[in-house]
């Protein structure tokens, strides 16, 4: 397995993810008397909420079956916790990959 082909879709991920919470984001409080006075601007905001978790979704089951994990379980585990289990898997997934890239062996110092 390629660690290096399952970089991209936990970068995509992770900007999906980032867009999901900034579009949330425009509707909390100091955000919220902007976002809230301008029509098309809840219009951007509620597409690009829609958009970035549907995105991040599939990129994070991308992520999990090119990593030899169940892409189902990810997905599930990401949408009954979000945001907070997204950001924990993308960061477990960095981690075992880099972990994996060093193999048993602890770096040479």
């Amino acid at each position: 397995m390629e660690l290096s082909y399952a970089k991209r879709p936990i970068a995509a991920a992770a900007g999906s993810l980032a867009v999901f919470i900034g579009c949330i984001a425009a509707f909390m409080p100091p955000l919220s008397k902007y976002t809230l006075d301008s029509t098309l601007l809840q219009i951007v905001c509620g597409l690009g909420i829609a958009v970035a978790l549907v995105l991040h979704l599939i990129f994070i089951g991308m992520a999990a079956q090119r990593l030899g994990r169940s892409p189902v379980l990810w997905v599930v585990i990401a949408v009954c916790a979000m945001p907070i289990a997204s950001i924990v898997g993308l960061i477990l997934f960095e981690w075992f990959s880099e972990e994996s890239k060093l193999g048993s062996h602890p770096p040479q110092v």
